[in-house]
C-alpha cells in the first residue's frame, strides 16, 4: 500500500496527521469490495461472484461498497501511518466523527487524530540513590533461612495454664458477636496469631491471652472501595467491630534446638557448621540470581518518585490494565484455567483482585512515564540494530519476516519505545547511587524489638 503522512506537532496529548492513500489502492479496494459482495450474495439472474457492478449498486447500495472498500483500507492504512509517525497511541486513531467515503481513482484523503501519552518532565534527572542488600551473604540472612527450615519440624505441644498465647501457636477460641462481628462469631474455633486471616487487631488482642481467659476486644474498620465489573467504583461503610474473646486451649509452637543430631536426621548433615554452610551456598545462589532484577526494580521505582505528575492519565492507565490483564489470562489459559477457577483456588474475591490489577496499572503506567521522560532526556534511540536484536533475543526464526509483521501490524514503535526504556533502565542500573543495607538484620532486629 502506497500512503503519505504528514503531522504537525502535537498539541494536549493529540497528534493530527494528514493521511493520503493513493487512488491505485482505493480503485483496488473497491473493486476488491465489488468481488466480495458479488461472492458472499447470490444475485437473482447471476451466478455467485459474477454479478456486475450496476446490479450490486442497486440492490446494496454504491455507498455501502464504499463503507466497506474505505474502512479496509483505513484498517490497512492505519498501522503504516503509526509505523511513519513513530508512535504509539492510546486508544485507536480516529478519522472524524463520520469519515468520508473513498471515491474512484481519486486519492483517499482524511486527517487521522491520534492520542498520546503526555510529555512529562521528571523533577531531576540525576541517578537516583536506593538502598541493597550487600552482595555478600550475612549472618542475618543465614539465620532467617536456619529458622525457616527448622520451622518445617516445628511440633505443637500442650501450653500449660500460665502460658501467654504467641505468635503460630495453636489455639481454640469462642468468639460473641457484640457489633458487627458476625462474621467472627462461632465456638471451638481455630486460630492461629500471625496466620494473616484475621484482622491485626484481633492477633495483637488474642496475643498474651491465657487458657480459661475472656477479653472484650474492638477495632474500627474504614470503608472499602470495591471496583465493580461495571467500572463504577463502591465504597462500603466505616463501622466499629466489638467481639468477645474466650481462649479455650492452647498449643504451643515449639521449634526444635539445632544440634549435629537434628542436622543429620533432619537435613543429611553431619554437623551444624556444613548445614549452615550448606544454607549460605544457597542464599548465595539465590542472591547472585535475584539481586540484579530488585535492582532494576528498585532504580524504577526511584526515578518514578521524581515524576512531576501524580497519577498517569485515565485512558493511558485503562490501557495498561487491559495489557496486565490480557497477559495475566494468556499465562491463566496455557495453565488451562480459567479466572474463576484461580480466584476460587486462592479464595479471593473478584472485586479485590480488580483493585490490585488498578493499582499495578497506576504504577505501571507512572513508571513507563518516567523512563519516557529519562530516555527522551538522555536522547536514547532505538536503531534497526537494536531492532534485529531484540527480535533474535526472541528467538524467532525469520527475523525479516517478523519484523514486517510487526511493521503492517503498526506494532514497532511500540517495540523501538521498549527499547528506548530499557536503555534507559540500564543507563540507571549503572549510574545509581547504593547504600548497603542488611535489611534482613534490620527486620530482625525490629521484630525482636516488638
Amino acid at each position: 500500500m502506497n500512503i503519505t503522512v504528514t503531522a504537525a506537532e502535537p498539541k494536549d496529548s493529540k497528534l493530527e496527521a494528514q493521511l493520503t492513500i493513493s487512488a491505485a489502492d482505493v480503485d483496488a479496494a473497491i473493486k476488491k469490495a465489488y468481488k466480495d459482495i458479488a461472492n458472499k450474495y447470490r444475485f437473482q439472474g447471476f451466478r455467485k461472484g459474477k454479478a456486475p457492478r450496476p446490479v450490486i449498486d442497486n440492490l446494496v447500495g454504491k455507498n455501502a461498497v464504499l463503507a466497506d472498500a474505505s474502512e479496509a483500507l483505513l484498517n490497512a492504512a492505519t498501522p503504516l501511518m503509526l509505523d511513519q509517525l513513530d508512535v504509539v497511541p492510546v486508544g485507536q486513531p480516529t478519522f472524524g466523527e463520520e469519515p468520508k467515503l473513498a471515491e474512484e481513482h481519486k486519492d483517499y484523503e482524511l486527517v487521522a487524530t491520534i492520542n498520546l501519552r503526555p510529555d512529562v518532565e521528571l523533577d531531576s534527572y540525576d541517578a537516583p540513590e536506593i538502598n541493597m542488600p550487600p552482595a555478600e551473604v550475612t549472618d542475618a540472612e543465614v539465620d532467617e533461612q536456619v529458622e525457616a527450615l527448622l520451622n518445617y519440624h516445628a511440633k505443637f505441644e500442650d501450653a500449660g495454664e500460665d502460658y501467654a498465647a504467641a505468635a503460630n501457636d495453636m489455639l481454640t477460641i469462642d468468639v460473641e458477636n457484640v457489633e458487627n462481628g458476625e462474621n467472627l462469631a462461632g465456638n471451638d474455633r481455630p486460630f492461629m496469631i500471625g496466620s494473616s486471616v484475621a484482622p491485626a487487631e484481633l492477633d495483637e488482642g488474642i496475643k498474651g491471652m491465657k487458657v480459661g481467659e475472656t477479653k472484650e476486644i474492638s477495632w474500627h474498620v474504614e470503608g472499602e472501595e470495591h471496583t465493580h465489573a461495571d467500572g463504577e467504583v463502591h465504597k462500603t461503610e466505616d463501622k466499629d467491630v466489638k467481639i468477645k474473646v474466650t481462649l479455650k486451649s492452647a498449643k504451643q509452637h515449639v521449634v526444635p534446638e539445632l544440634n549435629d543430631e537434628l542436622a543429620k536426621k533432619a537435613f543429611g548433615f553431619d554437623t551444624v557448621d556444613e548445614f549452615k554452610n550448606a544454607v549460605k551456598d544457597e542464599v548465595a545462589e539465590d542472591k547472585k540470581a535475584q539481586l540484579p532484577s530488585l535492582k532494576e526494580t528498585r532504580v524504577i521505582e526511584a526515578v518514578t518518585k521524581h515524576l512531576t505528575l501524580e497519577e498517569a492519565p485515565e485512558d493511558y492507565t485503562k490501557q495498561v490494565f487491559d495489557e496486565i490483564a490480557q497477559d495475566f489470562l494468556g499465562q491463566l489459559q496455557r495453565q488451562g484455567l480459567t479466572l474463576d477457577q484461580w480466584l476460587q483456588s486462592r479464595h479471593i474475591q473478584v472485586n479485590d483482585f480488580l483493585a490490585d490489577l488498578n493499582a499495578q496499572a497506576a504504577e505501571r503506567a507512572k513508571q513507563s512515564l518516567a523512563l519516557d521522560a529519562l530516555a527522551n532526556h538522555l536522547e536514547l534511540e532505538a536503531t534497526e540494530g537494536d531492532v534485529r536484536s531484540e527480535f533474535e533475543k526472541a528467538g524467532v526464526k525469520d527475523v525479516d519476516a517478523s519484523i514486517k509483521e510487526f511493521t503492517e501490524a503498526g506494532r514497532m514503535p511500540a517495540v523501538r519505545e521498549t527499547i528506548k526504556r530499557t536503555k534507559a533502565v540500564e543507563w540507571l542500573v549503572e549510574n545509581v547511587k547504593v547504600t548497603e543495607v542488611d535489611e534482613v538484620a534490620e527486620r530482625r532486629a525490629k521484630k525482636d524489638a516488638e
